[in-house]
Formats: structure tokens, sequence, C-alpha cells
């Protein structure tokens, strides 16, 4: 798994006047699990864009095992990596084929240990032509959960070093939001993890959760920690709980 250093990044797309990252400083430690929140337009996926090497920093540095993102060539760097994100994408062939597609050298059991850390073998199993399932076009003919555990099993399959979560269970219905809480748990130590949610409860798991604002953290702690404070995180989780109750 993977050491990251955030050292003081600042970030603002062309349009905008304001930096979406203000002078952000983050350690995430090999092997922890970091959930990273904030309201819409805080700066989480644009941390995430950065950490995977999409842009490049204006100002400060990200560090990977002591070397500096940017020297890292970045098709070796996306090798290291599994993202998932809110829009999985399959495309039209065997579920057996999407799971490996980016791994060229995983095997049967890769794929199968993949289904299975991902909690998808047991809706392939159910399958008459199992991984030989054709999944149509975009997986039209599974369920939007379905398709986002294969989605999972592929980014595992790979056996990354930094495995991303970008507002992944965004769009699940709480059954598989609570399978992916699963994995990521299940993942921890295994792989430096970070997961992005709006959502609170897909990050109760997490060792820390980052709150942003505007682009800076404003407050980090253990879940448990950060519910006892009366702060950001609190309000946010006391707000969403308030909307799932009516």
């Amino acid at each position: 798994s993977t050491d990251i250093t955030i050292e003081k990044i600042s970030f603002q797309y062309d349009s905008r006047t304001d930096p979406v990252i203000n002078c952000l400083s983050l350690k995430i430690a090999r092997g922890e699990t970091v959930g990273i929140t904030g309201q819409s337009g805080s700066g989480k996926s644009t941390l995430v864009d950065l950490l995977l090497g999409l842009y490049d920093v204006e100002s400060g540095q990200i560090k990977v095992n002591d070397t500096n993102l940017v020297e890292i060539d970045r098709a070796s760097w996306m090798e290291r990596i599994g993202v998932v994100d809110q829009q999985p994408f399959l495309f039209n062939g065997s579920i057996r084929e999407n799971i490996a597609f980016g791994a060229k050298d995983a095997t049967d059991a890769d794929i199968h240990d993949a289904a299975v850390r991902a909690h998808a073998a047991e809706f392939i199993g159910s399958f008459p032509k199992g991984y030989d399932t054709q999944v149509g076009d975009r997986g039209v003919l599974l369920s939007g959960g379905q398709i986002q555990r294969i989605t999972i099993a592929r980014a595992l399959v790979r056996k990354p070093e930094l495995l991303v979560f970008d507002e992944a269970t965004s769009a699940l219905d709480s059954h598989s939001e609570k399978l992916i809480q699963k994995t990521v748990e299940a993942e921890h130590g295994k792989a430096t993890v970070v997961v992005v949610s709006h959502r609170l409860s897909t990050l109760v798991s997490a060792d820390r959760i980052i709150v942003l604002d505007e682009g800076r953290i404003i407050e980090q702690g253990a879940p448990k920690a950060l519910m006892a404070q009366d702060g950001a995180f609190k309000r946010m989780w006391d707000a969403q709980l308030r909307a799932t109750n009516h």
C-alpha cells in the first residue's frame, strides 16, 4: 500500500477566481482508510482528481512514498490505483471481461477472488452463465448495485496500492451501500483507501474523516470523536438523519 503526503497544495480552475483547494496539507498513512466529506463544492472531487494525477497542483506538492507525484510516470501511477466512481461504466461483454478490464494478467482465480471481495460472487453465481453472462450495453441487464459491485471487483482485481471510492454509493439503495461498506472494511490495511462521500453513513468505518469546506480542512478525526464534537460533521450527520427519517 501507499503512503501519501499532501503539502500545502492549492488549485483553481481557470474559469473560477477562487481556489477550489486552498493551501491544504494532509498525511495519509500506508494502509489507512480515510473518509473525505463536505458540502457540495467543498473541493472533495477536485482533491481526488489531484491525487489521481488528473491535474497538477499549482503550488505545494503531493508525495507518494516520498516521491513527488509529478515525477511519477502517469501510466505506472494509474496501474497502482483502483478507482470506483459514481458513474460506473460497463462495456458490452461478459462479466468476466468487465472485471478483468485493465488487468491483462488476471487469472480466473483472481477474477473470482475480486468478485467475492466486492460482494458480487453471489449474484454472479445465480446467473445460468455465471461469469460468462453478457451485461449488455452499459450493463443494461444488471441493477445499479450489481453494476457498481462489478466495477469494484474490477478495481480490486488490479491489486491496487491505493483504492479510491469517489461518491461510489451516491446512487445506490441502503442494501448495496452496506455491501460496499463491508468491502471497504475488508480492504482495511491491504491498501490505502480513500472514500469520498457526502453520504456520511458510508464513512463510519474509516480510521479518520476529513471535513472540507471551501478547499480547506475544517475538521478531522475518528468518526466517534467527530460525532462527540458539536462541529461541522455532527451538524451534517444530524441533518442527514432528519432527511432520512422524513
